[in-house]
């Protein structure tokens, strides 16, 4: 069930989690598609859904393990509703990328790769965005914002709030 704040609750979760295991175990190949669906439930992998998930595809705890902290994709600790990405590639780099993100970071009061206590936020670093004419970028979830400054950036993530 989903209170009003858009919390789902662990039954609910269990219940998604359970017919995820039961649609991939039978399915060569379904431990990745079933891991992304898994996140897509709770938001992260918890220890705890990947030894079900283990367990209901009868394959070993080391190798869901390995799957997960092999591809970047998967997370295992819970991440913000927001994901900030700061370009650090070479044009965001040169145009004071660097200052945005300790800008950024600032505000949220978070390291890279932070998340932030309430869960709005995670603040994450990546080596290229691909608009580097607007450079310095950042995305906020799938939206894109450019040619900032440390004072744009922190207006910009206030907007999600």
């Amino acid at each position: 069930m989903t209170c009003k704040c858009g919390h789902v609750d662990e039954s609910t979760k269990q219940e998604a989690l359970q017919a995820a295991i039961s649609k991939y175990m039978a399915v060569k190949g379904g431990l990745i598609p079933l891991l992304q669906e898994a996140q897509d439930i709770y938001g992260y992998l918890p220890k705890e859904v990947m030894q079900q998930i283990s367990g209901g595809m009868g394959i070993p705890f080391s190798k869901t393990f390995g799957v997960v902290t092999f591809y970047s994709q998967f997370h295992l600790k819970p991440r913000g509703r927001n994901i900030i990405r700061v370009c650090q590639g070479t044009a965001c780099h040169v145009r004071g990328a660097s200052k945005v993100f300790d800008g950024v970071s600032k505000k949220l009061g978070v390291a890279k790769n932070g998340t932030t206590e309430d869960l709005r936020y995670t603040l994450e670093t990546v080596a290229c965005l691909g608009a580097c004419g607007l450079a310095p970028v950042m995305m906020v979830n799938d939206n894109t914002h450019g040619k900032l400054t440390p004072d744009k950036a922190v207006a910009t993530i206030e907007k999600y709030e």
